[in-house]
């Protein structure tokens, strides 16, 4: 061998060996794509449709789709109004307004038509991103109510099993991370079709026998046709209480609701004077005197009102194994763009509740409030506000056991 062959052949052994080594380290630096990690949630509700008028914030998908992407989003919750859908899905609905004070939907009638190549069209664009989707419902009124034809479990699940079997003949099935099959169930803003027994447990009365036969046949129906897809029903636990010893396997993961504002019977909001008016501005005008006030009388103890409710939610939960995702959270019910609001406090809230979430392990899919949507310019607007709660969220671990969940194998 001459001495030119034998340096080429050290040269070639030195830099296989420097390679070797870079791609040992960069293997070790980057997580294995077999690690699960949180997916970064927003709720866009009927807003994605409804808000689609000029100045309304949904007029151009594809660019508040980018800039959920730059703010570090990766999943959206959206009602696909399977009630609509269902009964006439190129039909023109007139939709009623629920409020005309919050800026979720639309603060007076408006119109909606094709929901069904819409939904596929919006779909795909998230699928383009690597944005997953969950389905949900709020069951918006329409001038002929017809979500009061839904008079049974059966109802609704074949409605829900006409739009999902839309999706997959799409061919985007593999886009939908969850189902939810009503949201804050059995509220009578969103269900008035159901009566509990007793009638007057709506908000918050999920627990009943009556409405958890209603859950389990329902999601047991649309689970036999689409295994693959985890089926459950958000709701607003209030007392975490209730969640402990409940038969809950009827459910592929648990979505609780969670603000301070609800603890402890509603203290805060009492305190403030806000009463969820709908049609009229006194409990925002209310707020305006009291809100942010009553709050800074002592920060800490709102924080840690709001650290214990999910912290009490989680333990509640935890026996049962099952996944936790939260979309609507974690300070403030309502609030909005309105003078003398400060959104300032309520991030501040929002990112201890993110936190606290994700240091359980339980939750599979984080929002960082029900106010990340371009409507809410004021929190919208904050990029570097939501990158580092959602870097929170992706930074965090899931407990072991719930790796191999439904849920968990759609992220």
């Amino acid at each position: 061998m001459n001495p030119n062959q034998k340096s080429r052949r050290q040269f070639l052994q030195t830099t296989a060996l420097a390679a070797a080594s870079s791609t040992f380290l960069a293997a070790l630096e980057s997580p294995p794509h077999s690690i699960v990690r949180p997916r970064c949630i927003t709720m866009w509700d009927f807003s994605w449709i409804e808000r689609r008028w000029p100045g309304a914030g949904y007029e151009d998908w594809p660019l508040i789709l980018d800039e959920l992407r730059e703010r570090g989003y990766d999943a959206i919750r959206i009602d696909a109004f399977p009630h609509l859908i269902a009964t006439d899905a190129e039909k023109e609905w007139t939709l009623i307004p629920v409020w005309h004070v919050q800026d979720w939907g639309s603060p007076a009638k408006n119109k909606i038509k094709h929901i069904r190549p819409q939904l596929h069209e919006f779909i795909a664009l998230c699928k383009e991103r690597d944005i997953k989707i969950g389905l949900s419902s709020w069951y918006r009124e329409d001038t002929e109510n017809t979500r009061m034809k839904i008079t049974s479990a059966k109802v609704m699940a074949e409605q829900w099993l006409n739009v999902v079997d839309g999706i997959q003949k799409a061919s985007l099935l593999d886009a939908i991370l969850y189902v939810d099959l009503c949201n804050e169930w059995p509220g009578d803003l969103w269900a008035p079709f159901f009566k509990n027994n007793p009638p007057e447990l709506t908000w918050g009365g999920w627990h009943t026998a009556l409405s958890i036969n209603w859950m389990r046949e329902s999601c047991e129906m649309v689970r036999k046709q689409f295994p693959e897809l985890p089926i459950s029903y958000s709701f607003e636990p209030r007392d975490p209480s209730k969640l402990a010893g409940k038969d809950l396997s009827w459910a592929d993961y648990v979505e609780p609701h969670l603000w301070m504002a609800q603890a402890t019977d509603g203290e805060f909001y009492k305190s403030a004077g806000y009463h969820y008016d709908r049609y009229t501005q006194d409990s925002y005008q209310s707020f305006v005197e009291k809100g942010e006030p009553l709050y800074r009388s002592k920060p800490e103890y709102w924080q840690n009102l709001l650290r214990q409710h999910i912290m009490k939610t989680a333990d509640a939960l935890k026996p049962h194994k099952q996944p936790l995702m939260t979309t609507e959270c974690w300070g403030v019910v309502d609030f909005k763009d309105w003078p003398l609001l400060n959104w300032d406090w309520v991030k501040d809230l929002c990112r201890i509740g993110v936190e606290t979430a994700a240091s359980t392990g339980q939750w599979l899919a984080i929002a960082s409030s029900n106010f990340c949507g371009p409507q809410f310019k004021g929190m919208w607007r904050d990029v570097d506000w939501h990158y580092s709660v959602t870097e929170l969220v992706k930074n965090s671990v899931i407990l072991p056991e719930l790796v191999s969940t439904p849920l968990a194998r759609r992220l």
